[in-house]
């Protein structure tokens, strides 16, 4: 059943964003949570003896897909997600793996975390929602520690999941708050599929890992 995940992931994360109508919103929030619950599901046959490690990016997902099914309310989702972060924070600081390449890596994060939270932060308080404020910036701050966090795992599959996190994140944070971006939602979900998927399937590079802790690369 494993190998057969990814495909019925692939097909249940499209048929949600090109053929699922915005209504009834009911059938369309159950669509949107079906992909995370594969994926939950697609990280859970990868356990290896149950790691640390996949207990956290299982929680992370869990949280991740909550923040799905609530985003209408827009501080509860935001909520969710943001522990959903901290959860995958804390599993990549277990495969922490230090070089000075990726640790200046965390330089354009903050650069470029700043170009959008400032750009953001103008436009709420433009738009009158100052009190969405404050939790935005802890929002942009904890993803940018995630993907930094991502990054410096060294491993191909978390390092693409984080970034593709961000780049979802940062698309929606745009088109809601500052300008229309074109193909927003697809852009959007397939982004934030696939970083999802990469997160969870960085469970499975676990040995690589474990057997050459001072590799300086990325895992496979």
């Amino acid at each position: 059943m494993k190998k057969w995940l990814p495909a019925f992931i692939l097909i249940m994360s499209l048929l949600y964003i090109f053929l699922i109508p915005n209504e009834p919103l009911s059938v369309k929030i159950t669509f949107k949570i079906i992909p995370m619950l594969l994926m939950i599901l697609y990280a859970y046959k990868l356990k290896q003896a149950f790691s640390k490690y996949q207990v956290l990016i299982l929680v992370g997902l869990f949280f991740c897909m909550l923040g799905d099914g609530l985003l209408i309310w827009f501080i509860v989702g935001l909520s969710a997600f943001l522990i959903g972060h901290l959860f995958y924070i804390a599993a990549f600081l277990q495969r922490f793996t230090f070089s000075w390449l990726r640790a200046l890596t965390i330089l354009p994060i903050a650069v470029y975390s700043l170009i959008i939270g400032t750009q953001v932060v103008q436009a709420l308080n433009q738009n009158d929602q100052s009190n969405l404020v404050i939790p935005v910036i802890c929002y942009i701050l904890v993803i940018s520690i995630m993907g930094w966090t991502a990054i410096m795992t060294g491993n191909r599959s978390a390092v693409v999941g984080g970034l593709l996190f961000v780049a979802s994140d940062s698309i929606l944070s745009w088109n809601m708050f500052v300008s229309e971006v074109a193909y927003s939602h697809p852009l959007i979900m397939l982004t934030y599929y696939g970083g999802q998927f990469f997160i969870a399937n960085s469970i499975s590079t676990r040995l690589a890992v474990v057997k050459n802790p001072i590799q300086k690369g990325l895992t496979p």
